[in-house]
């Protein structure tokens, strides 16, 4: 027991010290996630905590030199154990199942944020081993670089021009998948400026490691001052400058660009869908 006391204390001081993006939450979306997290884990414990005890005592209780234990062979059709053994669990699961049921709408990564507040609109292409960024609104594109406003919802649309892959910003919500000729949807919400680390959640291939980008929520003149800087010194990328892009390449620095092909994430989705050497 005393071996388990001094664990949880050196881990509870670990959790302490390090930033877990998970729990240091920075966004609405996260913050929620966060809060499902620590509820399942805690409803869980219901069940753990006792059998971690019960495993020590009954052992202690029971050992071969203990003469005064009480011999009690018939527990096999005990009403109250079986009610107490197969009833609490049975709760927690209900508990659990119905608590997953109601936040799996409420957390739809496809369902728009509630606020007054356009979205900004991202457009995300996973590529081997880097993320291409398109914002169509603003007719730029960059590489391993998310810029967006605080406290500005973001709606993303994701697909992959390489092996199926995971988009994940920790701090600001859930990961979803980035898949070949298809469009999946995610919505969240920077509720502080600062710079929170993102992340591919699937491994695809030998370039996986470096396959990371930085997110930077900042305020919204300082996002319109970005994008104006963008515009204005980007390199153009068009659909056959993308073609050199979407070349396998790893660590790659950031790199901004002047979206001259307006239909460039319908292209690279539909490329999937045409026949063998259809346009």
């Amino acid at each position: 027991m005393l071996l388990i006391l001094v664990a949880v204390i050196g881990l509870v001081a670990w959790l302490g010290s390090v930033n877990i993006p998970v729990l240091d939450t920075k966004g609405w979306i996260a913050w929620k996630e966060r809060k499902l997290i620590i509820i399942a884990a805690l409803l869980m414990l219901i069940v753990v905590l006792p059998v971690l005890f019960l495993t020590f005592y009954i052992s202690w209780k029971y050992r071969a030199s203990n003469e005064k234990a009480k011999y009690s062979p018939r527990w096999d059709h005990h009403l109250a154990a079986e009610v107490l053994w197969w009833g609490i669990p049975f709760a927690i699961i209900l508990a659990l199942a119905i608590l997953t049921w109601y936040k799996t709408y409420e957390l739809d990564p496809y369902k728009p944020l509630d606020s007054a507040t356009k979205p900004l609109t991202v457009q995300v292409v996973a590529l081997e081993w880097k993320w291409l960024f398109i914002y169509p609104e603003q007719k730029i594109a960059t590489i391993n670089l998310l810029q967006i406003p605080a406290n500005v919802p973001v709606h993303f649309d994701i697909t992959a021009d390489a092996p199926m892959n995971s988009f994940w910003v920790p701090a600001l919500s859930g990961q979803i998948f980035a898949m070949n000729g298809m469009v999946t949807q995610l919505n969240f919400i920077a509720d502080e400026e600062g710079s929170y680390q993102g992340y591919s959640a699937n491994i695809s291939g030998e370039g996986f490691s470096g396959m990371k980008f930085v997110t930077q929520a900042s305020s919204s003149e300082a996002f319109e001052q970005w994008v104006q800087s963008v515009q204005q010194s980007g390199a153009p990328l068009t659909w056959e400058s993308y073609q050199q892009l979407a070349k396998p390449t790893s660590y790659d620095p950031v790199s901004y660009y002047v979206l001259e092909d307006e239909g460039l994430f319908d292209q690279i989705v539909m490329k999937f869908m045409m026949p063998e050497g259809g346009h």
